[in-house]
């Protein structure tokens, strides 16, 4: 049950002897004692002797627990004091460089290396102290730290954690979304040797209880009151918890009962007693003496984060300190950021993808934004920002809405856009030849003189190209560019990146670098270079990390251009999956390979030509358990044919199905403005129709199909018409906005059933 095991505040192991930290009587004594007057600690029953209703005059409140007291002060100041006798040699695990100043000042465990995490903090403090790390002016209050600040912060949430009885090696969940106080507590758990289990708000409240119980949680950080109040019905009678500490809002919007026993703590609480307790602790050498320190050392988990994949029940990702000081380390080649950079941010930041993104830059001295994406289109035109760390979903938004705003331009400047654009798409084609950046999987190596003159004709021809292109970019694409910002780079991760959408933010000037990684490899494992952006890849592997392309069948090593099952190996790979040996096994050879899963080629090398630059680059084709296999035996990658039909503006969402089957369909969920748009141009209803019928729209929605697909290897039969969108809140996609392709299918199974045995009978 909720609250049978509860740590109150606990005697701090940064003081050998204090009083170190007070509150108001009104705050802190009910924290203490408005849910329940004892407290299992360490075997003793904490009784608190006295009534709350008599405060009017010092005294001492003895407890049951030795050491362990509180002083109630006059009322003219209304404050609790405790005081403390600490055990000696009590364990104090801690980041070696970000709290150097509380180490025992022989300096034997100092350090200039990082060796965990938060140690990132210390150095970017003293680089760029007064520089605006966070702006996060979306929360109440709206929130603006320098780099000096966010440190303080993180020392003494940190702190904090370890006076309400928080211990090395145990693990927190923190369920909460982007935001300068996540930051803070994801460090803060880190750095004093505890272990973070994360998830967002957004997930089902069956998944975060199962995540909460299976990674042995002891206590629990949310976003606000609202959103443990969902959780509470389901926790309080599944669940157990030893605290509660709110980020944001005010603790009185608890919903009354659901937390009986268990001490609540707000974000300041925590705060002030770090803050006080550090003052303590520093100030005291017997204090510093009387305690056995440790240091968290590189191999420890830092986190565990449940997978979030399309397919399957999560499983826990354990990731060492180790796993990600590798990303921060190694990701300058991919984004060579510099500091007062802007970044936005606006993915899940408790996912992986976007949390290493964030570690990496903040030692670089950027300021990053928190945004959502309701404000995304207002805040890439207010803020700027030189980088954009995002997922396919969003800049194919990003595309539809410059698409948009041409095609519902006047007749003539219509025309004009749509010609540049034309123009640059073709430059930039005969730019990548003469370049090297041609993508080809052909091994053949090509001869020196037929090189020469492809190179030669493609830069010619470019040359022509040129003047137009240079035109373009004054006449059109600066009002795009000053409407996104993105002036250096847009990072792209989480999935694949359609070639339409690469070759146009090219072509418009607006650098985007695909990127690939999973979950189990902390995650970046490849990445395109600013310097060798080579269009239709996820770019060659960052260092320290190798790849190889195997046969699903024998596991032996494919040559260069020959498709097969992409594993890599590196640093960053995880530790393993929590208390499940067996996923484990299946993931990670014996020699440290990861089985990705997934189906690649690795770009063959040429000594001359147009692809003498593509050498050793990656390329992706699809999930191997996406594959589809026909009746017939035929294997089909549905990724080829989704991402030629998200070409069209009709079409929202597509999920292709057929396993089994002896044709391919497709789920489709239509763009209905767009469709009633397109039927009113085709004529199929009158220029004031408000709505399409059932059968209009599909058949309308399948040539859209059949024209956009119509070079692929296989071709879609009948196709099935959703209204629902696929959304996050509905379980159809993920928190980094993929299609969770089983779980559609799973919903639709009888629509799919029928729509099969109509196809058979017509």
């Amino acid at each position: 049950m909720l609250g049978t095991s509860i740590n109150p505040i606990k005697p701090p192991s940064s003081s050998a002897s204090w009083n170190c930290y007070y509150c108001s009587c009104e705050t802190r004594m009910a924290t203490l004692l408005s849910s329940t007057s004892s407290f299992d600690y360490y075997n003793h029953s904490l009784h608190f002797l006295f009534s709350p209703s008599k405060l009017h005059c010092p005294r001492i409140l003895v407890s049951k627990l030795p050491g362990l007291r509180f002083r109630v002060s006059s009322p003219s100041k209304s404050r609790v004091f405790c005081e403390s006798k600490t055990q000696e040699g009590q364990i104090r695990r801690c980041s070696p460089l970000l709290e150097e100043a509380s180490l025992p000042s022989n300096g034997a465990l100092a350090s200039d290396e990082w060796k965990a995490v938060p140690d990132i903090w210390r150095s970017s403090a003293e680089k760029h102290g007064d520089r605006v790390a966070v702006l996060d002016p979306y929360h109440d209050p709206p929130s603006t730290m320098t780099y000096k600040q966010l440190e303080q912060e993180i020392l003494d949430f940190t702190e904090g954690l370890r006076v309400i009885g928080v211990n090395p090696e145990e693990k927190v969940a923190l369920f909460a979304d982007n935001s300068c106080r996540w930051l803070v507590a994801d460090q803060g758990i880190m750095a004093m040797g505890a272990i973070n289990v994360v998830r967002g708000s957004r997930s089902a409240v069956e998944e975060l209880l199962h995540i909460y119980n299976h990674s042995e949680s002891v206590g629990l950080v949310v976003d606000n009151p609202e959103f443990f109040n969902r959780l509470a019905g389901t926790f309080s009678s599944k669940a157990t918890m030893r605290f509660l500490v709110l980020l944001w809002g005010e603790k009185a919007c608890l919903s009354s009962g659901e937390t009986h026993g268990v001490p609540i703590f707000s974000y300041k609480e925590i705060i002030e007693l770090g803050r006080e307790s550090r003052v303590a602790h520093i100030d005291s050498h017997d204090a510093r003496q009387g305690c056995k320190y440790e240091i968290i050392g590189s191999d420890d988990i830092a986190t565990i984060l449940y997978t979030s994949g399309t397919t399957g029940n999560p499983k826990g990702v354990m990731l060492t300190h180790k796993n990600l000081l590798h990303q921060i380390e190694n990701l300058w080649d991919v984004v060579p950021t510099e500091a007062g950079d802007r970044f936005l941010s606006m993915l899940p930041t408790w996912h992986v993808y976007e949390r290493a993104c964030e570690y990496f830059t903040f030692t670089h001295g950027i300021e990053q934004v928190y945004t959502t994406v309701r404000n995304l289109k207002d805040d890439l035109r207010h803020y700027q920002p030189q980088y954009l760390i995002s997922v396919p979903l969003v800049y194919e938004t990003l595309y539809r809405g410059i698409q948009k705003q041409i095609s519902t331009s006047s007749t003539i400047r219509k025309l004009i856009a749509v010609s540049f654009i034309k123009v640059s798409l073709a430059y930039m084609e005969f730019k990548r030849i003469y370049e090297g950046l041609y993508l080809t999987r052909n091994t053949e190596q090509p001869s020196y003189l037929a090189s020469l003159l492809d190179c030669l004709w493609a830069r010619i021809i470019a040359a022509i190209l040129w003047p137009l292109h240079v035109l373009a970019k004054k006449l059109v694409y600066q009002k795009i560019h000053s409407a996104i910002g993105i002036s250096k780079a847009g990072i792209n991760g989480g999935g694949s990146l359609p070639m339409h959408l690469d070759k146009f933010f090219e072509a418009i000037g607006v650098t985007v670098q695909n990127g690939y990684g999973l979950t189990e490899s902390s995650p970046v494992v490849a990445c395109r270079r600013p310097y060798c952006n080579v269009i239709g890849s996820i770019g060659h592997p960052i260092q320290h990390t190798e790849f190889k392309v195997v046969d699903s069948e024998t596991g032996e090593v494919l040559p260069p251009g020959t498709r097969g099952i992409v594993k890599v190996r590196g640093p960053q790979v995880m530790k393993g999956y929590y208390k499940n040996p067996l996923a484990t096994k299946q993931a990670l050879d014996e020699d440290g390979w990861l089985d990705t899963g997934d189906i690649g080629w690795i770009a063959p090398h040429h000594l001359a030509g147009r692809s003498r630059r593509c050498g050793g680059v990656i390329v992706l084709e699809g999930r191997a358990k996406d594959t589809i296999v026909l009746s017939s035996g035929e294997n089909v990658e549905p990724l080829e044919i989704e991402e030629a039909a998200m070409r069209s503006s009709l079409i929202q969402q597509i999920v292709v199905v057929g396993q089994d089957q002896r044709r391919l369909a497709a789920i489709i969920v239509p763009n209905k403005d767009e469709v009633l748009q397109a039927a009113k141009v085709s004529s199929i209803v009158d220029p004031d129709a408000v709505d399409l019928g059932r059968d209009k729209m599909t058949s309308l929605l399948y040539e859209e199909l059949s024209k956009w697909t119509s070079e692929c290897s296989f071709q879609v039969g009948p196709i099935l018409v959703v209204d629902e969108p696929f959304t996050i809140d509905s379980g159809l996609m993920t928190p980094t906005m993929k299609i969770r392709r089983d779980q559609v299918v799973a919903k639709y199974k009888e629509e799919i059933a029928n729509l099969y045995k109509w196809d058979s009978q017509n």
